[in-house]
């Protein structure tokens, strides 16, 4: 009884802090301590995201489509990657020093050279996201297959195991937790990257209905965007957590 009222105490404890942020940020706009076209009040915010909850689901749509393409391609291709680099040690050395470069180059600089390269299409958007998403899950995987207890790997070549016996028993699962590890900061990568991508140009998306209402200096519809696709991000990793607890059962859904 007393771990379950503590459970219930460290749950409260983070939904009042930001209730009470809340309060205080209202309470100050409606003195007039924060004018409300640089910084509109939660009230406002809130009712802004009522009102047009019709035009956003249609823009979350598009955003959500990019977003899951190249997140879904990005997996397959980190996948396939990290494997052949786990099998090649010379791929290994030649190319991970490059992936590890490629991060310091910041993402609204490459997004104008690929609508330059790809034009105003879906093909630039979905790149960018193949991009960002890519290398989180690489990293990850790359590191389980280094931690891949080698003791394990010498006993099933002694008992006569194929290389992919192998890595379906013993590589597979210990690469599992630096997966899904790369996979929660990629779905929450992959939602900024369509945004992103979108204010480069495009029809549709929350990108692009940021920056119509941008330039209108409806700023509490900007807002209202911002805290949109931070609840779709941290959902998505929610997701995440619960896939990883269905995949890894002997992990405690750690």
């Amino acid at each position: 009884m007393k771990k379950r009222f503590q459970n219930i105490i460290n749950k409260t404890y983070p939904a009042s802090a930001y209730l009470v942020v809340l309060l205080i940020w209202q309470l100050i706009s409606d003195a007039g301590g924060i004018k409300a076209y640089l910084l509109p009040s939660p009230a406002h915010i809130g009712l802004a995201l009522v009102r047009n909850i019709p035009v956003l689901m249609q823009h979350i749509a598009v955003t959500m489509w990019e977003a899951f393409a190249g997140l879904f391609i990005g997996i397959a291709l980190a996948f396939i990657i990290s494997v052949a680099m786990d099998r090649s040690e010379l791929l290994y050395k030649s190319f991970y020093p490059l992936l590890v470069v490629s991060q310091t180059v910041p993402v609204v600089a490459i997004a104008p050279l690929l609508v330059l390269w790809l034009g105003y299409g879906v093909a630039p958007k979905i790149v960018l996201i193949i991009l960002v998403c890519f290398f989180p899950i690489v990293v990850g995987m790359l590191d389980g297959f280094k931690s891949v207890d080698s003791d394990a790997v010498t006993l099933l070549k002694a008992m006569g195991a194929s290389k992919i016996q192998i890595f379906r028993h013993i590589k597979l699962p210990s690469c599992l937790g630096g997966f899904f590890a790369g996979l929660k900061i990629s779905v929450s990568y992959a939602v900024v990257g369509a945004v992103i991508a979108e204010w480069l140009g495009g029809n549709a998306g929350l990108g692009v209905y940021m920056t119509r209402v941008r330039k209108s200096y409806a700023y509490d519809k900007m807002f209202a965007v911002i805290i949109l696709i931070s609840v779709i991000s941290l959902l998505l990793m929610k997701a995440v957590v619960v896939l990883e607890k269905k995949a890894m059962p002997w992990n405690g859904g750690n």
